[in-house]
């Protein structure tokens, strides 16, 4: 029997539609009202491999990945050795024995069927149907689904969609009848009225509500999956979704939209964003707002493309030039994605730097669902001025903020230099009369910055002893996690923003006896800032960097031996 919490996988090579059975799944799913969670590791190839998709159905809301597969249906002979070390005893593997060797596999004929309604390409079709069978998925729900993503097609291909679903729907059907799975998942009506939101779905609804109205990049996986949300919502909110030439002009793009009054994103990954670094100094020697969003993953050089990883901390935290003040936020799930993109166009244009939203591939490629996002606290603040005659672009101002103009909004001249200059903007040779004060002007903001910090969030009981520390995309893994061990003198403190370091986590950190640090890079990127920040070291630390995201299992072992 399983109850409560059911994992099935599905795998095969590129080209056999794995991403449409995915797509196709969550949304009958979820309009079935279960809860769902699903997940993609992918080859970098565009034929054959291996690529395979998780879907979490659950009784409750969940958020994680987990190691354990209790149905896998392998779609190719590749899938097995792929994925067998998360392949158990437990795990029913249903699969086609003309295609699939192994031994106690529930055979269903995916070919066959497929064949028989014209394409063996309708096997993704089939599977479809079996896992809607066996959780008992309303049929006309099921079939509004197909209609839906093959909209495009004929109609006989559509049809022979439905038919091929159909004949898996009726196998999944008999397998319970017939006792060989037993799946017992409670639904919950609430679900239907919830929203299925990706990573980058998240990323994008939330610059909007932030009022960003352009968008810029060269494609680069997977900070493009951003992108293309924008393009997307383009055609409907008024929003320019513009493929630069290469990173460079993307950023120059952005940094020239934000000097004209716009408000734009960079959509980027960490090989673009490199060459992006000469327009982030001057970002920050111009006072011009930016927002980019780096989705990472693994390098150095290429890496693994597709494949994810947190190793570009230290990246953001020291890209460009000189010295100049910036923000990082790092969301841990959906809905912190949506409130912080929203918040970072708001800080871009009230401090005059360059703010940068760090998430992976992971986390833009995850999705499940959340209650409707409300816009109704979401305000566009502006800071723009009107100016008038004798403005000054960059005036010496107590708190380091100069009134931001724009060219054509009242009576002054709005000159920028990406030299250094004076007041007015011109450039200057005067070392110690103007060089300097502008150089403690810029960096003035940074005590401003620090009263906007979002603080560390803490989950667990206050008086504990032991704290994990985590940022970013580890949220949920490390939440399921900890409420798995249960250990009543734990905690988890999560930053979602890494930079400035908030005034309060060296006293979160202080008060444990032990502090583990959870991160999917090589060395523990945010461990050493802690570090410089607080002199407080970490020597226990949880590392991966292979490519993949923490699963709730591992992270409960590693922890446990901690």
């Amino acid at each position: 029997m399983i109850k409560d919490d059911l994992t099935i996988v599905l795998a095969g090579e590129a080209g056999q539609g794995i991403q449409s059975i995915e797509t196709i799944l969550v949304g009958v799913l979820k309009s079935g009202g279960y809860n769902i969670y699903a997940t993609k590791e992918y080859m970098s190839r565009v034929r054959g491999g291996v690529n395979s998709t998780e879907l979490r159905i659950s009784s409750k809301p969940v958020r994680a990945h987990r190691d354990k597969i209790d149905i896998l249906i392998p779609l190719n002979s590749e899938s097995i050795p792929h994925l067998e070390k998360r392949i158990s005893k437990d795990t029913a593997v249903l699969g086609d024995n003309v295609v699939v060797k192994y031994d106690g596999m529930i055979n269903i004929p995916f070919q066959r069927i497929a064949s028989e309604f014209g394409n063996p390409l309708f096997a993704n079709s089939v599977a479809v149907g079996v896992i809607c069978g066996l959780l008992k998925v309303d049929k006309e729900i099921l079939n509004g689904s197909i209609k839906k993503k093959f909209a495009k097609k004929d109609e006989e291909v559509i049809n022979k969609n439905i038919k091929a679903a159909g004949s898996g729907y009726e196998i999944g059907k008999d397998m319970l009848e017939d006792k060989i799975l037993e799946i017992e998942i409670k639904k919950d009506s609430k679900v239907k009225e919830q929203v299925l939101l990706a990573g980058s779905d998240a990323v994008a609804l939330g610059a909007m509500a932030g009022g960003c109205n352009c968008a810029f990049s060269y494609p680069m996986t997977p900070g493009t999956s951003v992108f293309t949300a924008f393009a997307f919502f383009s055609k409907e909110y008024n929003i320019i979704a513009e493929q630069a030439e290469d990173e460079i002009a993307a950023i120059n793009m952005a940094l020239g939209a934000w000097y004209a009054g716009a408000r734009a994103i960079v959509s980027t990954s960490g090989g673009g964003f490199a060459l992006m670094t000469e327009g982030i100094s001057l970002s920050g020697m111009t006072e011009t707002p930016a927002v980019i969003h780096l989705s990472q993953r693994p390098g150095p050089a290429t890496g693994l493309p597709t494949r994810t990883e947190q190793g570009d901390l230290n990246l953001v935290l020291y890209a460009g030039h000189g010295t100049f003040p910036r923000i990082i936020l790092a969301p841990g799930d959906t809905v912190q994605a949506f409130t912080l993109a929203q918040k970072a166009f708001n800080l871009a244009d009230k401090f005059q730097v360059p703010v940068f939203i760090l998430t992976d591939q992971y986390f833009v490629d995850a999705y499940y669902n959340v209650p409707v996002l409300r816009v109704e606290g979401c305000e566009i603040e502006k800071f723009i001025i009107k100016t008038q005659k004798g403005y000054k672009r960059y005036a010496l101002t107590e708190n380091g903020i100069s009134p931001r103009g724009i060219p054509g909004y009242g009576e002054g001249l709005v000159c920028v230099d990406s030299d250094e200059h004076d007041e007015t903007g011109r450039i200057t040779e005067d070392l110690d009369g103007v060089r300097v004060p502008m150089a403690d002007k810029r960096m003035k903001k940074l005590e401003e910055i620090q009263k906007e910090v979002v603080e560390p969030e803490l989950n667990g009981p206050e008086n504990y002893k032991k704290l994990v520390v985590g940022w970013g995309s580890t949220y949920t893994a490390i939440k399921e996690a900890m409420e798995a061990i249960g250990d009543k003198e734990a905690a988890f403190l999560h930053f979602s923003q890494v930079y400035p370091f908030h005034s309060k986590a060296a006293g979160y950190l202080k008060k444990a006896e032990k502090i583990i640090a959870v991160e999917n890079n090589q060395t523990g990127q945010l461990a050493d800032f802690i570090t410089q920040q607080t002199g407080i070291k970490i020597s226990s630390r949880i590392l991966k960097y292979n490519g993949m995201a923490f699963s709730v299992e591992e992270l409960v072992e590693k922890l446990k031996n901690i």
